[in-house]
């Protein structure tokens, strides 16, 4: 099904007043260990999905914040994070986006910078308008990497930060920024040379990894392989010249 993106596009943006609103960032509630959530999460998640019913009512909508089991993954559906990056929200970070994916289409949008990054399937991604494109670096040495801590499992921290070690001294330098989405549209856009984490869940990553490949760079798992469409796993994003370097240090258990 064809869709409108400057529609879906101005539906997203409507969002930014909510982001900045520090009375419903402070009411939160735990999910679990260092898993939170906010009333901006789920006003975010809950206008989204009442705007695209209105337009598309045949779509499924896949979001966090609800049960997602009864989606048939054979058919299309929207899949949504209404705030990637809830921890950088509740301390005021400003490093939090909001990530939409449809079918072939991706959206992640940064509401502190006004950063709206889009991709269509074989036809490009875009920063606000602009094509934008991976970085040029051919190696680990002369790179930037991002990394995610899956802070939800602490039983990765021993091999998490063994590999984050090995990363560090093979590459220029790393970052931890708490948003995979907005760290992988910044690969899509040349800002770092790859990113990685070892769980994700399916509205971390689906928006930003079609935005990677439409600009030019790969996204696997950390074997290499495909990532499944609508369901958690390892991710390495990267321009695709120094996926190789990383994924041998990756696939050291």
């Amino acid at each position: 099904m064809k869709i409108n993106r400057e529609k879906v596009e101005q539906l997203v943006r409507t969002m930014k007043p909510l982001f900045t609103d520090s009375s419903r960032a402070s009411q939160i509630k735990t999910k679990g260990a260092c898993d939170y959530v906010t009333q901006v999460d789920i006003q975010v998640q809950k206008l989204i999905k009442e705007g695209l019913y209105q337009m598309y009512p045949q779509v499924q909508f896949m979001g966090e914040e609800q049960d997602n089991t009864a989606i048939d993954r054979k058919g299309d559906f929207w899949i949504l994070d209404p705030v990637d990056g809830t921890t950088n929200l509740i301390h005021d970070f400003r490093h939090s986006t909001l990530s939409l994916a449809y079918a072939e289409a991706g959206t992640v949008y940064q509401p502190y910078t006004d950063e709206m990054f889009v991709a269509v399937k074989g036809k490009g991604a875009f920063l606000n308008g602009k094509p934008i494109h991976v970085s040029e670096a051919k190696t680990l040495s002369e790179s930037l990497v991002t990394i995610g801590t899956s802070p939800y499992y602490h039983e990765l921290a021993d091999w998490n930060f063994k590999v984050f070690k090995e990363v560090f001294l093979s590459c220029q330098d790393i970052r931890r920024l708490g948003s995979a989405a907005l760290d992988m549209a910044y690969v899509a856009c040349g800002r770092v040379d790859a990113f990685f984490e070892a769980i994700l869940q399916p509205w971390d990553f689906s928006a930003a990894k079609l935005l990677i490949e439409e600009a030019g760079g790969k996204v696997t798992d950390f074997a290499g392989k495909e990532l499944p469409v609508g369901m958690p796993g390892a991710v390495l994003a990267g321009n695709g010249k120094i996926n190789e370097e990383l994924l041998r240090i990756l696939s050291e258990k």
